[in-house]
């Protein structure tokens, strides 16, 4: 009997949520398991939440069997099976713990936290830019994403005087037979209203264009999304500050490696477990 399975069957006897800790006081009073483990309890802990429904990061197992729950006044979290509903289980509070979380749920939930500061200076950085670099900016950003025929050369920024409303064109093929459109707003605290999609529209119109991308660094309001979907014969993706920045994370744009951290976890083939 594996550790797992015998997890699943002091939970099926018992037909309630239990602590890891009692979990694992069952497991050996029936000698379901026999640990060799320094420290057992941590090794029920860790097997238990990585096999947690809604508990997700880099180790943590694909195939969810168990659900984590709290109730009220109760200081440690409770484990039942999960049943592939979280209404399954009604007279409980399902809540996220933070006390028994393992470590690679603490060091994921720390990047996800890091990723959300570097956003941020991302965006500071972009509102301290002049506008024309923000033109320059999201141009680039679409190469790299792999919109365009080449990754240097299908791209152009034309913003400025006289720019009839368009600030980059991406051609999808060397000839320029199919292009993207670009608008790119570099505001503050300033949402962008629904006339300036509509003047993105009209600009779009007058080229026979088909395909445009919005971008802002602060956020649309939801009369100028409304504004975009309904665009007649045109496709129209809004790009806000936010997903901006996560897109040139993703891209390594404006950002640079500092360090690297490595996870690890049992092989379980190498130990025929």
């Amino acid at each position: 009997m594996t550790i797992i399975e015998a997890i699943v069957n002091v939970l099926k006897e018992h037909g309630k949520p239990l602590s890891h800790k009692d979990i694992y006081d069952f497991i050996i009073n029936k000698e379901y398991y026999s640990f060799g483990a320094k420290d057992p309890v941590a090794v029920v802990r860790g097997e238990i939440r990585k096999h947690c429904y809604g508990i997700d990061f880099p180790s943590a197992s694909p195939r969810k069997i168990f659900i984590e729950v709290k109730s009220v006044g109760q200081s440690k979290p409770l484990y039942d099976l999960w049943q592939g509903q979280v209404s399954n289980i009604p007279s409980l509070k399902i809540e996220k713990a933070t006390k028994d979380q393992l470590p690679e749920e603490i060091i994921h939930g720390k990047y996800l936290e890091h990723i959300e500061t570097i956003k941020n200076q991302l965006l500071n950085a972009i509102n301290s830019s002049d506008p024309a670099f923000f033109e320059r900016l999201v141009v680039t950003l679409l190469l790299k994403m792999g919109y365009g025929w080449h990754e240097s050369e299908a791209g152009k920024v034309i913003g400025g005087a006289g720019d009839e409303g368009i600030d980059g064109i991406i051609n999808e093929d060397k000839l320029g037979l199919e292009k993207i459109y670009i608008q790119a707003k570099r505001y503050n605290n300033k949402k962008v209203p629904p006339s300036e999609i509509r003047e993105f529209i009209g600009s779009m119109n007058q080229k026979g264009a088909h395909k445009g991308v919005f971008f802002s660094s602060s956020y649309f309001t939801e009369q100028a999304m409304n504004s975009a979907e309904k665009a007649q014969g045109m496709t129209i993706t809004l790009i806000d500050g936010e997903q901006l920045c996560e897109y040139l994370v993703q891209n390594g744009m404006g950002v640079a490696k500092v360090s690297t951290y490595e996870l690890y976890e049992i092989d379980r083939n190498f130990f025929d477990l």
